[in-house]
């Protein structure tokens, strides 16, 4: 008995719906993204079982590193140059828009002001560096030279919807945290959050 021959036939799938959808939500989720800024030095939080979630805009990052300098950041650039401006303003300073602009598109700061200056004039590449070397010294935080409270007031003028973030290393003397916090006490602003590892809490067995 002879065997019936089966036609092979090619199978054909229309990807054209797929591919418009990958499109569709690759350009919701560029669209949507919100980049982190990257941060000067490596920083190990301490570990907490607080859940909150901070925003991610309206922020003004405040990064503590082991060494207990200082740094800080806004997530707007206008928001960075105009709080240069009260700066400016308050310190007799004049920068020009290169520069302001250059301010603008930093990930964060760390010079005292009177060194503000010469670190806007580096190129981008020099300045990340510099954020992230050895010799960079914070913005002052003390009795006897806290322009960190400047900044910060001037910020909250700029954008009084802020949300302030503390970030600090778990090694960071406990001292400099309490300056901080100090200071931001002294301008009357009293709600900040602490960005911590969430921990693991073990069941207790009953």
């Amino acid at each position: 008995m002879g065997r019936f021959k089966i036609t092979k036939k090619d199978t054909f799938i229309d990807m054209t719906p797929m591919s418009d959808v990958m499109v569709l939500l690759l350009t919701f989720f560029m669209l949507t993204a919100t980049f982190v800024k990257k941060e000067p030095v490596q920083i190990n939080t301490p570990g907490s079982v607080s859940s909150i979630n901070v925003p991610d805009h309206n922020v003004l990052n405040i990064l503590i590193d082991p060494k207990g300098r200082v740094f800080m950041s806004l997530d707007k650039k206008t928001d960075m140059m105009s709080t240069l401006d009260a700066i400016c303003e308050k310190y007799n300073l004049s920068f020009t828009m290169d520069e302001k602009r250059a301010f603008g598109s930093v990930s964060s700061f760390g010079v005292p002001i009177n060194q503000l200056k010469s670190f806007l004039d580096m190129e981008a590449g020099a300045r990340e560096a510099y954020l992230s070397s050895e010799s960079i010294e914070g913005v002052p935080c003390d009795s006897t030279n806290n322009e960190f409270k400047d900044w910060v007031e001037a910020a909250r003028e700029i954008n009084p919807d802020l949300t302030i973030s503390i970030k600090s290393d778990a090694t960071t003397s406990y001292k400099v945290i309490k300056d901080v916090m100090n200071s931001l006490q002294d301008i009357k602003c009293n709600r900040y959050n602490l960005i911590t590892n969430l921990k693991k809490v073990k069941a207790i067995d009953e």
